[in-house]
C-alpha cells in the first residue's frame, strides 16, 4: 500500500519547500544534463543546446500552466490567483510540450540551429523527466485512479479524494503506473533505438511520442481526475494525436534516411 507522507518536504519558519516542486527541479537538473551529455557525444555544440534548452523549460512550465488552467477554468475563473500557484499541482504533459517547442524550437529555428538534432537529444531527457515529476502528484495526492483493492493501491485522504469516491479509501497509483512506463519509454530510447536510428534527424522525438502516447492512453482512463472536452479526456485525445502522428512521420523519416 502506498500513502503520501505529505506535500511539505522541509519547512522553515513560514517558508515550505514543497515536494512537488523539488522533483521538478530535480526532473529538470537530470535532464538537462542528460541532454549536455548526448550533445557531446554527437558532436553538437552543448552550450548553443542549453541555451535552446533553457528556453524550452521555461515555455514548457507556461504552456503546461495555461493549458491546465484553460480546461480548468471553471475553478481558476474564481480563484484567478491560484493561476499562479504551480506549487500546488496542475501541470498538463501536453501543455508542455507544446510551450517547449514553441519558445526552445522557435529560437533554435530563428537562429538557424540543428532543431531536428536537438529534438531527438531532448527526447530521453523528457521520458526521464516525466518519470521523476509524476512523484510529484503521489506527494500532493492528486492524479490518481479509480478504487482498486489491489496489493499495490494508494491510500487518498478524505480532503483529496472525490465526492464520488468520498467512502472509498485506496485508489490506483496511476502515478506510478505512468512513471514507469515512461522510465521504461526512456530505456528504449537510449539503449534500443538511438543508435539504430541517429541517421534520421528528429526520428527518436516522434518515437518518444508515440510510445509515451501508447502508455498515457490507457493510464488516463484510470483517472478521475482528467481535463475534459465535453464528454472526451483531453489527455486521451492528445494521446491519439500523437500516435497517429507517430505512426505516419517515423516511417517517412526512416525511409528518406535509407535513401539519402
Amino acid at each position: 500500500m502506498f500513502q503520501s507522507p505529505g506535500s511539505i518536504a522541509l519547512q522553515i519558519g513560514p517558508l515550505a519547500i514543497r515536494w512537488y516542486g523539488v522533483l521538478m527541479a530535480t526532473a529538470m537538473a537530470v535532464g538537462l544534463w542528460l541532454a549536455y551529455r548526448d550533445a557531446r557525444r554527437r558532436g553538437v555544440d552543448p552550450e548553443e543546446l542549453l541555451r535552446a534548452s533553457e528556453l524550452a523549460l521555461l515555455g514548457a512550465l507556461v504552456g503546461a500552466r495555461l493549458y491546465y488552467v484553460a480546461f480548468t477554468w471553471d475553478y481558476y475563473g474564481r480563484f484567478p490567483l491560484k493561476i499562479f500557484a504551480v506549487w500546488e499541482g496542475g501541470l498538463a504533459i501536453h501543455g508542455g510540450i507544446l510551450g517547449g517547442l514553441l519558445l526552445g524550437g522557435g529560437y533554435a529555428w530563428w537562429r538557424r540551429l540543428p532543431l531536428a538534432r536537438y529534438l531527438d537529444i531532448v527526447a530521453p531527457s523528457l521520458a526521464l523527466g516525466q518519470a521523476i515529476g509524476r512523484w510529484g502528484n503521489f506527494f500532493n495526492e492528486e492524479a490518481f485512479g479509480t478504487p482498486t483493492s489491489l496489493p499495490w493501491k494508494l491510500f487518498i485522504s478524505p480532503p483529496h479524494r472525490p465526492l464520488f469516491y468520498a467512502q472509498e479509501e485506496f485508489f490506483h497509483p496511476t502515478f506510478l503506473y505512468e512513471s514507469l512506463w515512461d522510465l521504461l519509454v526512456f530505456g528504449l530510447l537510449v539503449w534500443a533505438l538511438r543508435d539504430r536510428v541517429e541517421r534520421a534527424p528528429s526520428c527518436l522525438f516522434w518515437i518518444y511520442v508515440g510510445l509515451y502516447s501508447v502508455g498515457r492512453l490507457f493510464v488516463e482512463g484510470l483517472r478521475t481526475d482528467s481535463l475534459m472536452l465535453g464528454s472526451i479526456r483531453v489527455a486521451q485525445l492528445a494521446s491519439g494525436v500523437g500516435i497517429a502522428l507517430a505512426v505516419i512521420v517515423v516511417p517517412i523519416l526512416l525511409k528518406r534516411s535509407r535513401a539519402a
